[in-house]
């Protein structure tokens, strides 16, 4: 039975195009955020209708996750509804006072409906609640406590996805070729077994990802496990509130919202996946069927219709009703480009 029945008030219910429409006829500022907390939720479903039923008065827009291990959030808040939203989001006790990390470049675009959704948790690693204390966390960095550590000769593990460390990471750090958080962890395990009793520095967007993979490590043994406080979103808060430290980040920071990326230095470290250019703007395929997020540049942008492959040019140019015969019995592809697992085919 769907727990959800029978409360169509609770989601979203206006297509993509309108609701874009309906955002760049706004004539206000928008706040974006992201923030989460570890925290009991013995309901999580009416936890979730509660939210959304109130975040939607605010004209709240934004996805966010809810788990009986905690909330993940990354919302955009309309400036005018921002102090009500705060004062509500106080009343709840378990989240009084959490910490927000405001986006760095927003143009209030980041996000065009509300989407809330309940999970078995907010990060998924494929272990049982019971396999780890993942209260038991590593020690918190900011942002110059991290820059000397790096300096130190600490060994620096960016948590994140090949997609995400591809475009941006800290300089000298170890990026696992991965897709997913879950298949990270043993991957990360592996590769630091020799340095249980070295220091250990790990980091992601907003800290949510290095919390758990550092409760993990010292689960398995590992004695100095540290985490970089508020992730990349606030260390780049910190640089820019006190310019003398050093910025140790190149490139730019991979966000999941329609800007795909923050820049951080002027640094451009990957390559279009189509030309081999100095590229990092990430993209979906046109192609409906196909919807691979992958590097293209302006040039290639052009040339292949923003499509990934000539095959997916020709696909695009199909109707509705031919792309969908096409996907009838074919399993979902991989969505997320890996020069190991998926071959563009640029020739005709």
């Amino acid at each position: 039975m769907d727990p959800n029945g029978g409360k169509k008030k609770l989601f979203n219910k206006l297509g993509k195009e309108a609701a874009i429409a309906r955002l760049n006829n706004e004539d206000f500022r928008r706040i974006t955020i992201s923030f989460y907390k570890y925290i009991i939720i013995t309901d999580p479903y009416q936890f979730r209708d509660d939210l959304f039923a109130k975040w939607a008065s605010f004209s709240i827009y934004g996805r966010t996750y809810v788990a009986q291990e905690g909330i993940n959030a990354q919302i955009s808040v309309p400036e005018h509804n921002w102090k009500e939203f705060v004062e509500d989001l106080n009343k709840y006790d378990v989240l009084e006072n959490t910490p927000f990390k405001v986006a760095v470049e927003d143009n209030g675009k980041s996000f065009f409906k509300l989407t809330i959704k309940v999970r078995d948790k907010i990060v998924a690693d494929g272990l049982s609640i019971d396999d780890y204390d993942v209260t038991n966390v590593g020690t918190h960095l900011n942002a110059q406590e991290w820059n000397n550590a790096i300096d130190g000769g600490a060994t620096v593990v960016d948590m994140r996805n090949h997609y995400e460390s591809e475009i941006g990471r800290f300089e000298g750090a170890i990026c696992p070729d991965v897709e997913t958080f879950k298949d990270e962890l043993p991957v990360v395990k592996e590769i630091l077994d020799d340095k249980k009793d070295k220091p250990v520095l790990l980091y992601c967007t907003g800290g949510i990802r290095c919390e758990k993979a550092s409760a993990y490590l010292k689960h398995h043994g590992f004695k100095d496990v540290n985490q970089l406080h508020g992730g990349i979103i606030d260390y780049v808060r910190q640089l820019k509130e006190n310019p003398e430290i050093e910025n140790k980040f190149v490139g730019k920071n991979f966000v999941f919202d329609e800007r795909r990326g923050e820049r951080i230095s002027d640094d451009i470290i990957s390559s279009c996946h189509q030309c081999g250019g100095a590229c990092d703007m990430h993209t979906n395929c046109k192609n409906v069927n196909c919807n691979l997020l992958f590097l293209q540049c302006e040039k290639c942008k052009d040339k292949y219709e923003n499509c990934c492959s000539i095959d997916c040019v020709k696909v695009s140019k199909l109707s509705d009703s031919e792309r969908k015969s096409l996907r009838k019995g074919v399993k979902n592809k991989k969505i997320y480009h890996s020069h190991k697992k998926v071959k563009l085919n640029l020739k005709e």
